[in-house]
């Protein structure tokens, strides 16, 4: 498919912004975050923001934008539609948790559960637009669903332990958490770059004919002339040495430099290195993210060339 960067923007973002939401929800419930008002505005601002970013991103790639709105309203059948609607849901929470951590100086515990819940089903139902496609092998795969969630858990985890220790606090149970996400998050992100390698499509130029009894079926001539708009969007092409040079770059920043960043801050005594090593690990799960969501996209492909002589 075709790596449309306003997609690209939308789930990495947004994801990267519920996963930092989610921790707040719950720190604030457990009382493993500060009570201050400020830091409960920077907190749930910066991850409001993030969505906020995230979700205008994921207007730009619609033909016409101003229509949005009616994305929600096909929530009975459609996952875009119920992210849509849960993604609008999920302010209430925010705003009422924001009002009683920021204005009234406590976080309400009524608030913080239901935001958190929603901030997961949120990014599952993100997930779930691209693995219920099964006309898109890459994407119709049991782990897509546990990667989107486990990577907004990694880079929120990342953020919130940045923002913590730039408060001057402590941050090793978030900072554990984060990575561990990191790290089953490209656990599991290997074993998906080996399925879809070895995996073959279930669709073939023989099925999707139904001549298949036949012998095999080969194009005589293209349905098109020249490029058309299936082929830009469905047919996108990445080299194999490209992609296998990007799947590098992408653990190296993705899991090498947030994990030993991570590590550092929990093994060693606090000091002047705190800030600096948080921030490697925030900014190293961001790009490795979107180099990973950006592979998500170009290695994928549809059932429809087929019809254009691409083989299976």
């Amino acid at each position: 498919m075709h790596p449309a960067k306003s997609i690209i923007a939308f789930t990495t973002l947004s994801g990267a912004g519920y996963g930092l939401i989610f921790l707040l929800a719950l720190g604030s419930a457990l009382g493993l975050v500060p009570d201050a008002p400020w830091f409960g505005a920077l907190g749930l601002g910066l991850g409001l923001l993030l969505v906020a970013a995230g979700l205008l991103c994921s207007t730009l790639h619609l033909g016409h934008p101003e229509r949005a709105w009616r994305a929600v309203s096909q929530w009975r059948s459609s996952w875009l539609s119920r992210e849509g609607l849960l993604a609008l849901i999920t302010f209430l929470p925010a705003a009422a948790l924001a009002w009683g951590w920021v204005i009234e100086g406590r976080p309400w515990l009524a608030a913080s559960i239901p935001l958190a819940l929603l901030t997961v089903a949120t990014v599952f139902c993100t997930a779930m637009i691209y693995a219920s496609l099964k006309t898109i092998r890459q994407w119709n795969h049991p782990l897509v669903p546990a990667l989107y969630l486990l990577y907004a858990l990694a880079t929120g985890g990342c953020l919130l332990v940045l923002l913590l220790i730039a408060w001057g606090e402590a941050a090793h149970e978030f900072g554990f958490v984060a990575a561990l996400a990191v790290t089953a998050a490209w656990v599991l992100k290997l074993r998906y770059w080996r399925d879809i390698d070895g995996g073959r499509s279930i669709a073939t130029p023989e099925s999707a004919t139904g001549l298949g009894g036949l012998g095999k079926v080969r194009l005589l001539e293209p349905p098109h002339t020249e490029e058309n708009y299936l082929l830009r969007e469905m047919g996108y092409q990445v080299a194999r040495k490209h992609a296998g040079k990007l799947r590098r770059i992408a653990a190296v920043a993705g899991l090498l430099l947030p994990l030993g960043a991570l590590i550092l801050l929990l093994a060693t005594i606090s000091g002047w290195w705190d800030l600096p090593l948080a921030l490697v690990a925030a900014l190293g799960a961001l790009i490795g993210t979107l180099t990973e969501r950006w592979l998500f996209f170009a290695e994928a492909t549809h059932t429809v060339v087929l019809y254009y002589g691409r083989q299976a």
